[in-house]
């Protein structure tokens, strides 16, 4: 099968198993994924980088896929031990990215915990315009993910990048033009935002698509709000309590997203990339079913991108 043409966007899923990552390709590579991102949480301490890439360059021999991105996920903007080596690991998959054959190093910007959004701006100018100029000259590209992880405009523990006027404010800040978005309608979507126009208007900024999406329950909003937590029962003093979430994080496929509208607005924007499904969190498709539904969501997004490219008649 080729890529050319057709799939000028690959379809494939993320990758967290660190060292042992090659093992994990070698067995889901089968099932048609097309693309993998490498992720880390918080740190990428011990790694063999060039024995990573080697072994997982010989898993995708023979094979048309590819390592899309690289990301690293926690604050480089605090000074714990943990927030330093997540501010070290930037620099680390910056540096190792061309082992890879990518481009992009993707996370979360971090931010000054505890204080709102505009006030990490002076920090966040401090760490992501050396990181940013580093990654400029090893031609590579750094995208943030658009996930709150909890967080609100006035205070969080990890992220500013999930609101379009931090958006704004963050790329005035610094102003390369290697600094972009891993952007996807889930973390959109929970956040009661119709993820379209915003696609539209950010296109040109989206460097990498998380595959994950969300559903809605507009019944729930309406009776209780946005405010009921992910407690579905809650006991006090003997009593039982519903408190139904009105938003649940989904596969791909399984959501309330129009995905070829999606696609076609990024193909439309001149998006050339990978969309990587980011699973582990649907309610329904997890623990055993885990794999089924990312393959589901993997020949979904297929669909969704035209189905199997057919030439023209000559």
């Amino acid at each position: 099968m080729s890529f050319k043409n057709h799939q000028d966007i690959k379809i494939g899923t993320l990758v967290s198993k660190g060292q042992d990552s090659p093992g994990y390709i070698k067995q889901i590579l089968p099932n048609g994924f097309e693309s993998f991102s490498l992720t880390f949480w918080q740190t990428c301490e011990g790694i063999d980088w060039q024995r990573l890439a080697d072994e997982i360059a010989e898993v995708l021999d023979g094979s048309e896929a590819v390592i899309s991105s690289l990301g690293i996920f926690g604050n480089p903007l605090e000074s714990n031990e943990k927030d330093l080596l997540t501010l070290k690991g930037w620099s680390d998959l910056i540096e190792h990215a061309h082992l890879f054959n990518t481009d992009i190093v993707a996370g979360f910007t971090g931010r000054v915990r505890g204080k709102p959004i505009h006030e990490s701006l002076t920090r966040f100018k401090e760490v992501w315009q050396g990181l940013a100029d580093q990654a400029a000259e090893k031609e590579v590209r750094i995208a943030f993910e658009n996930c709150d992880m909890g967080g609100t405009w006035e205070a969080g523990d990890w992220n500013i990048a999930h609101n379009p006027t931090a958006w704004e404010m963050m790329f005035d800040t610094v102003q390369n033009d290697n600094m972009g978005l891993e952007w996807e309608p889930c973390h959109q979507l929970v956040s009661l935002i119709d993820p379209m126009p915003q696609l539209r208007e950010w296109s040109s900024k989206i460097f990498h698509v998380h595959g994950k999406d969300a559903t809605v329950h507009w019944d729930v909003v309406r009776k209780y709000g946005v405010h009921s937590s992910g407690h579905e029962d809650i006991a006090l003093e003997g009593k039982a309590f519903k408190v139904p979430p009105f938003a649940y994080h989904r596969t791909p496929g399984f959501g309330d997203s129009d995905w070829t509208a999606i696609i076609s607005d990024l193909r439309k924007a001149g998006f050339k990339g990978s969309i990587d499904i980011e699973g582990w969190h649907d309610p329904v498709y997890r623990d055993e079913l885990e794999m089924t539904g990312q393959v589901k969501a993997l020949n979904y997004l297929k669909d969704c991108r035209g189905g199997e490219f057919i030439p023209n008649p000559s």
